[in-house]
């Protein structure tokens, strides 16, 4: 099998000839732009993603790493990765399944926001101390989410339009009321 490859820094895609798997997207821990982010050619080129591999010694996931990878379905964190940046994920409409790594402590403003298709969240086994605003709004299919002891800042409307997760008498937008109801549910 023949491979295309290019230099494996942040922001270079790397396509796999005569295979099924579309693109795959090395990430080196930088951040990417706001303007970056949504211009039209990476929008483009984020929906041919389907695999994510993340460089060694690395420790954050950067702000709009993965935004607009619509068809990536799985991703795998590593280990030593403690900080998920803002919208790293948004916008990533197939995404299902998430495995988190012990080390990490933070998830950032609108990280997940708009998964729709992310159904279960478990961060218990992992270190998480803060989610930021709107981690997860818009996660549409989420029913399970389970946080760690350790969690102790939570920003504004971080499961805004999670209407599987939570029964109607709890007010989303209530910081405490999520937090106790997602604590007493584990």
């Amino acid at each position: 099998m023949s491979k295309r490859t290019s230099e494996v820094v942040e922001k270079k895609l790397i396509e796999f000839e005569d295979e099924p798997y579309g693109e795959v997207i090395v990430h080196g821990g930088n951040d990417i732009s706001f303007d970056e982010a949504i211009s039209a050619a990476r929008k483009k080129s984020m929906k041919e993603v389907t695999k994510v591999v993340f460089l060694l010694n690395i420790t954050k996931v950067g702000d709009y790493a993965c935004k607009y990878a619509s068809i990536l379905v799985v991703v795998d964190i590593p280990e030593g990765i403690t900080i998920i940046g803002h919208h790293s994920f948004a916008c990533c409409s197939s995404l299902k399944d998430i495995k988190f790594p012990k080390s990490l402590m933070s998830i950032g403003d609108g990280s997940f926001h708009n998964c729709s298709s992310l159904e279960e969240v478990d961060l218990v086994h992992t270190n998480v101390q803060e989610l930021g605003n709107l981690a997860f709004a818009g996660c549409k299919s989420l029913r399970t989410m389970k946080v760690p002891d350790s969690l102790q800042k939570f920003g504004y409307s971080v499961f805004t339009h999670c209407s599987k997760l939570f029964p109607s008498d709890i007010n989303v937008i209530d910081d405490n009321a999520v937090v106790a109801y997602l604590r007493s549910i584990q």
